[in-house]
């Protein structure tokens, strides 16, 4: 695990993307699954304003790792949030962008974006495998959209599920734990005071936590786990030093 703290959102955005273009180094062709939430908005715009030619987009396939069950047009909507701080300024090809269709229905939608990545994803020992996803977690300890009241999901043989928010009852479409397990490189995007109890309880006892928080259950295969996090978020860690 690989824990990075920082000063500043800006410093974070910063070291992400410098971090990131050694991934793009790597490959003609990258798939990355894409977050939603406060922070990766952040990191969108700050992509959004960099110089010509410092991320060569026409090398990306973008994913997503959950959506609410709502239009593409919803304010809700993650493919929306994208589209509006990152998309509209990048030259990215509709054909490179792969959304989750929140208007479908919930269980149909699971079903062909699991088959979608199948079709579209290079698969370690069967599993389609991104080169980078992206997660938040909630302070709830969720991480993509399997809640703690639906742990169960985590390890569905599927690769998405359709989950249900626990106070809205808005239903999400959600990668599963294989898939997310899967990928080359998972990096967890946290920030904020109120993150800080759940990041040092799955940080710090993790086998404590496996049981509870989903977010506690991200342990891919390939080991590579990165978490950048802010001084407030990460102000409860013990032995971890910026």
């Amino acid at each position: 695990m690989d824990i990075r703290i920082f000063k500043t959102l800006a410093d974070l955005n910063q070291s992400f993307t410098a971090w990131f273009q050694d991934i793009l180094a790597e490959k003609d062709d990258v798939t990355i699954a894409l977050s939603g939430g406060s922070t990766p908005r952040s990191l969108f715009n700050y992509w959004a304003q960099l110089p010509e030619g410092e991320i060569d987009w026409r090398k990306i396939k973008f994913f997503w790792g959950d959506e609410r069950c709502v239009a593409p047009t919803d304010d809700e909507s993650n493919y929306k949030m994208a589209k509006e701080h990152l998309f509209n300024f990048i030259p990215v090809s509709d054909k490179n962008i792969f959304r989750i269709h929140g208007e479908n229905v919930p269980e149909v939608e699971a079903k062909r974006y699991g088959d979608l990545l199948s079709a579209k994803l290079e698969p370690i020992h069967g599993v389609p495998a991104f080169d980078m996803l992206m997660l938040g977690m909630g302070d709830d300890g969720h991480t993509a959209s399997i809640f703690p009241h639906e742990i169960e999901l985590w390890n569905s043989p599927e690769n998405c599920v359709t989950a249900t928010h626990p106070t809205s009852g808005q239903k999400r479409v959600s990668l599963t734990g294989k898939v997310i397990n899967a990928a080359r490189n998972v990096v967890f995007l946290v920030t904020g005071e109120n993150k800080a109890d759940k990041v040092e309880e799955i940080i710090d006892h993790p086998h404590l936590t496996e049981k509870k928080y989903p977010a506690a259950l991200v342990q891919p295969d390939t080991g590579n786990l990165l978490w950048f996090l802010d001084e407030k978020a990460a102000r409860k860690l013990t032995g971890v030093k910026d």
